[in-house]
């Protein structure tokens, strides 16, 4: 950093406003440290622009002093990847008060919003021109769109919708230099050149601060039906998935698995949750149908696969929701898995996607694997199914992650039974929550030697400084590991 820690904060103010730079090391707490309590950085400021131009001009004034500038969305992910180091001269830029809906067309079905709008503000805009944003996630009451883009987050409906990539057509993005990427165009067929906009998704803001974009939007579900079924295994609900796309096509939106112990920690930590029902198998599985016409009675060809499944001895019981209230009451569950593991003990969690029909080996494998290493830590599991997308999550007892190093090597051990379970049911180590700061070494123990170089170059030559969110995938000084 150069020039004085005063001369800094007046540079900052200079472009936003004395009110909208927060220097204080209480008032900065929210912004510093992640979700899960994990990481604790430090930041000479935290800044709130209000505008593109302003992004531009605060990141151009960081790079001339040699700050470095972590973007930050709802400070909702899973890695680390929006909390800044522990090194002086961070600055955190926060787009709170980037929150306009720029325009909506439902002739052409897009939304053009600013990166600070919350998930659930993009929701609540397409559904006021009778439209539908899918992308749905347990915390889209407070995370941010842009923070979805820079993480390609996935979420419930990626089955029939796609993950976030799917879901964009252009962006507006500040570089690393302050110049401005203006692909913010709502083309759904553009073929001249590179597709530059891809760079940007899922790059967790190293290669720049995604400050708008523009949105696929769809004709709301306006006929749907959901069901809760009972499993002893997942290999039953990948032969349920494959006859209920047989038989119901597209109307299939969402297949999300839990194991019993994943609801269990649920149950025993957020008890503003209910369970609706009992626990009486090892998996539950919910599957979910939906219908753009109104009135059509998706129940029947539900029920009728179901209860084929059931005579086949795939499922042990099944539960239709009668009303929107059970619905709703069984969706709960599934958004509470991060709180419940959070409030349940130390999280060592994995985002693993392999393909569909090795992911009952790849459970079984790991589970076993992880028990016998690690005998004192509690397993579970829930996932999207229907992508391949099963999160492992081995809840360890925090009394026993009192010594840094001690807790350090035993998640290193649990990630390499993971990861080596991944890599042998051909999959890879992130399908939604990317890489930030946790996992950062796995990457680098399994990642291809081509991949890696090709990453360090794309990183190179948008940021040669190395300031845009160091040490996110990559080490601060730009090299994986």
């Amino acid at each position: 950093m150069s020039g004085t820690f005063q001369d800094v904060l007046s540079g900052l103010a200079a472009r936003v406003g004395d009110k909208h730079v927060i220097a204080s090391g209480a008032d900065q707490e929210p912004y510093v440290v992640d979700w899960r309590g994990r990481y604790h950085g430090r930041a000479v400021a935290v800044v709130k622009p209000a505008s593109t131009s302003e992004v531009s001009s605060v990141v151009k004034f960081c790079t001339d002093k040699r700050l470095a500038i972590v973007p930050q969305g709802g400070n909702t992910g899973m890695c680390g990847a929006a909390t800044p180091d522990d090194h002086a001269g961070n600055v955190v830029i926060r787009l709170d008060r980037m929150r306009a809906v720029r325009d909506v067309s439902p002739l052409a079905n897009t939304i053009t919003v600013e990166a600070g709008c919350i998930l659930a503000e993009v929701q609540n805009a397409a559904r006021a021109v009778d439209r539908y944003f899918p992308l749905s996630l347990g915390a889209e009451g407070s995370c941010q769109i842009g923070g979805n883009i820079s993480t390609n987050a996935g979420g419930t409906a990626v089955l029939r919708y796609g993950p976030t990539r799917d879901l964009v057509l252009g962006l507006e993005v500040v570089r690393p230099d302050g110049r401005i990427f203006n692909g913010l165009r709502a083309l759904r067929k553009d073929n001249t050149g590179y597709a530059l906009k891809q760079l940007f998704i899922g790059a967790e803001g190293t290669l720049g601060i995604v400050t708008a974009a523009v949105l696929k939007l769809f004709s709301p579900p306006r006929s749907s039906a959901l069901a809760l079924l009972k499993l002893q295994g997942v290999e039953p609900a990948i032969e349920i998935m494959s006859r209920l796309r047989g038989a119901v096509g597209d109307r299939l939106g969402s297949l999300e698995i839990m194991s019993r112990a994943q609801i269990e920690a649920i149950a025993e930590t957020v008890p503003d949750v209910t369970i609706p029902f009992d626990l009486t198998t090892p998996w539950y599985l919910i599957v979910e149908l939906t219908d753009t016409l109104p009135g059509v009675d998706l129940d029947e060809p539900l029920a009728t696969v179901l209860a084929d499944a059931m005579e086949a001895g795939l499922a042990e019981d099944v539960i239709l929701a009668t009303n929107l209230a059970q619905a709703k009451a069984i969706w709960a569950v599934r958004h509470s898995v991060s709180e419940g593991n959070k409030r349940s003990g130390y999280v060592v969690s994995h985002d693993s996607v392999v393909p569909l029909e090795r992911q009952a080996a790849f459970v079984i494998n790991v589970e076993a694997r992880v028990n016998v290493a690690v005998p004192h830590a509690r397993v579970v599991m829930h996932g999207h199914i229907g992508d391949g997308n099963i999160h492992v999550i081995a809840l360890i007892d925090r009394a026993r992650c009192q010594d840094p190093a001690a807790t350090a090597a035993l998640v290193a051990q649990i990630n390499e039974i993971v990861d080596d379970e991944t890599a042998a049911q051909g999959g890879a180590i992130s399908a939604e929550h990317g890489i930030g700061i946790t996992n950062r070494g796995r990457l680098a123990r399994v990642a291809d030697p081509l991949d890696i170089e090709l990453m360090r170059g794309i990183k190179q030559l948008l940021d040669p400084s190395g300031l845009m969110n160091p040490g996110k995938i990559f080490t601060a000084g730009g090299a994986l590991g």
